[in-house]
Formats: C-alpha cells, structure tokens, sequence
C-alpha cells in the first residue's frame, strides 16, 4: 500500500529520515487531532484493515496489499476489530504502538535496500530516537516526563500546574494562549539546560519540540500544547476562546 507516497524511495540517511518523519506526522494526527475520523473509519464489521503513514505527513486506513511479497513491510493487520472490545484510550494505545513499530520497520527496509553501512544505520536510529514515540505522544508520556523533572525546581511552587502557562494572567483566554509554552528555569541555570527545558515540551499533534517563534496554545481538558497551526487556531481567535479544547477532547466530549 505506497500508492499515496508520491515521490521516489528515499536513498540516503538524511532522505529516509524525512521518509520517517512523514509517515510518523500523518499516523499522529489519526490517532490525535483527526481521531474522530480515524475511529469511524475503523469499523470492525470490514475486513483486516490497516493504518498507513504517508511521507506527505497523511494517512489512511485500508486493506493491506495484495502483492506477496509487499514492496514496503506492512503495519499491523485487523486494527479494526478491536476497536470496540477495549477502551478507547487503550485501542488507540495498541494502534500507536503497532505504528511505531511499523515505521522502524520502514526505515530500516529502507536503509538494508539500500545498503546503509553500521555508521549510517547508528545515525538513522539516533535521529529517529531523538523524537518521542507515536505511543508516546498518543497516551501523554513525553509531556508527563518534564513535568516531573520541572516539580524538583526551587521556584515551582510559585509556577501554575499545566507547564508553561502565561505568568501575568490577565484573563482565562490568555492563560492558555502563549507564542510558546514556557518551561521553568532559574536564572543562574546554563545556557544548556535552558535549551533542554525548551526543547522538552511538545506539540500534542504533531509530536515535535518548541521551536522560535511559533504560536502555542493549550487544550483546558488534557492540559496538552499544541502548535496553532497543527489545531487551526490563530492567535487573534485564540483571544476570543475561554475554554479551549483540542479537537481529540472535543470528540471525546461529541461521542459521549
């Protein structure tokens, strides 16, 4: 099932990385911001149905490929029929996990067909390794991990309880809305650590760290950052929002 993929097999480390991060981005917004669509689309009355990642950041749910052998590894056959016989938050869990073990197997076909050496093959792992896991962000670990690290600072008690909330609260929309979510950090801290504590808040959609510049806001449900561009809000519209609501706590509510 490549028919969606587009350009040409990747060939070097740097090419099968973009690959991944694709694939990687398009399963993250089936299992977060487009869950909704992804859980009707996974009806158990259908046959073994599998859920595909795109390099152009889409992704899809459809039968696997009939061809024996496939041209890519296949992901996990049948992710629909358990959808109703397990909690949701657990069936999505289960999803992400086969996903992210699908992208390795992914990268790594990529990088045998091509013959990528021990170096070449330590790099593409390191670089891969360096994001947080589909399963992590789907169930909320990578942004639980900062939190705990930021609960041992001197200056905590005196920090709001979502990680990175706007200091000088002037209304409840504000609190919520930032250019970027803020991590606690003391002024006699490195340069270094400083870095790490930015770099440690994610994006609750697409899974990458902050970055300069860029507009965040901050679901009032799950207590999740999200890049404004990933949930399609603004920050001129983020000031008229009371209560915001990221869209996968929005279905939650919706099937409810």
């Amino acid at each position: 099932m490549e028919g969606n993929a587009g350009p040409p097999a990747p060939r070097t480390v740097e090419e099968v990385y973009r690959d991944f991060r694709g694939r990687r981005a398009g399963m993250i917004k089936a299992l977060t911001t487009e869950v909704d669509k992804f859980y009707q689309q996974c009806d158990p009355e259908k046959e073994n149905l599998c859920l595909y990642g795109f390099p152009n950041e889409t992704w899809e749910v459809n039968l696997p490929a009939e061809e024996v052998p496939p041209e890519l590894p296949e992901p996990a056959l049948g992710i629909n029929f358990a959808r109703d016989g397990m909690q949701e938050k657990d069936w999505l869990s289960l999803v992400a996990v086969h996903s992210d073990a699908w992208l390795l197997a992914v990268a790594f076909y990529f990088g045998a067909r091509f013959g990528f050496d021990k170096n070449d093959r330590k790099r593409l792992f390191q670089m891969m390794n360096d994001l947080p896991t589909i399963f992590e962000v789907v169930t909320g670990v990578a942004k639980k991990q900062p939190r705990e690290k930021s609960a041992a600072t001197p200056n905590s008690s005196s920090k709001n309880k979502s990680v990175g909330k706007m200091q000088p609260r002037q209304s409840e929309s504000q609190s919520k809305v930032s250019k970027m979510p803020p991590a606690p950090k003391d002024e006699d801290e490195s340069g270094e650590e400083e870095d790490d504590e930015q770099g440690a808040t994610l994006c609750g959609a697409c899974g990458d760290n902050y970055a300069n510049d860029e507009f965040w806001i901050c679901c009032d449900v799950c207590e999740r950052w999200f890049h404004g561009k990933c949930v399609k809000i603004t920050p001129a519209r983020a000031e008229h929002i009371k209560q915001y609501k990221c869209p996968a706590c929005s279905n939650k509510r919706a099937r409810a």
